[in-house]
């Protein structure tokens, strides 16, 4: 394994203590201009999220009516009740996307998969990128606001949903994640930077409770404070 990606695991709980667990579970809060502007304004303002931790599946709860979820698959999305009754699915989700600007709206499903591989993305970092098939490399440092991160090159397996295949990860001193750097494809190639902070432990497994999106300018800076694009506060973090 990667030294950095070594030191970040370990730092946030450790690869062996990871494998423990099959699921995640918490509360989210989640903000930011970006719903609104796909016109689906509110629609994860308060919800639950579980997500596995072996797979690429993850369900929101309530979705739309207090008596429906939703699941996200990297290649099928759906909307079903507490019946177990399928209310809507797509297959393929990503080509759904195809052809769409800024300004696009989104449907309900697409939603659900934006949402889904993103929270998977964020909750199982850093340690799916020991998983067979991403490839990691160090970069050379990077300074911000007087601190010196170390940063974390990685290339997503194609099988993986996820914003983009590549993407970087700083590291701080003690080896948390404080900032996450990708290219949004289905958002229009959008260049963002995601701010982690304020780190709580579960059994053992340190979380960031708190996640800032903001756009990424051309010299890597972030900008802001505004727009946010999207922000995430966790509680009742669970693992099992």
């Amino acid at each position: 394994m990667n030294d950095l990606l070594k030191f970040t695991i370990d730092a946030h709980g450790g690869l062996d203590n990871w494998k423990k667990f099959k699921n995640i579970s918490a509360h989210l809060k989640i903000g930011g201009v970006t719903w609104a502007f796909k016109q689906v304004p509110g629609i994860m303002d308060d919800i639950n999220v579980l997500s596995s931790t072996t797979k690429q599946h993850v369900s929101f709860y309530p979705f739309l009516k207090e008596d429906w979820h939703n699941t996200f698959e990297a290649h099928k999305v759906a909307i079903i009740d507490d019946n177990d009754l399928l209310v809507d699915q797509l297959y393929f989700p990503r080509n759904s996307f195809k052809g769409y600007v800024t300004e696009t709206p989104w449907s309900k499903l697409q939603v659900t998969y934006f949402s889904g591989y993103a929270m998977w993305t964020y909750l199982n970092a850093p340690f799916c990128l020991a998983e067979p098939g991403y490839e990691v490399k160090e970069l050379e440092p990077w300074t911000e606001n007087g601190e010196v991160l170390r940063r974390l090159h990685v290339t997503f397996p194609e099988d993986i949903a996820t914003h983009g295949r590549e993407q970087v990860f700083y590291i701080d001193e003690t080896g948390l994640l404080k900032r996450h750097d990708y290219n949004v494809e289905i958002l229009n190639n959008a260049a963002s930077v995601h701010y982690a902070a304020d780190y709580t432990e579960v059994q053992g497994i340190k979380f960031p409770t708190n996640r800032h999106v903001y756009k990424r300018n051309e010299d890597n800076t972030a900008l802001v404070p505004a727009p946010l694009f999207i922000s995430i506060e966790l509680s009742d973090i669970k693992l099992n």
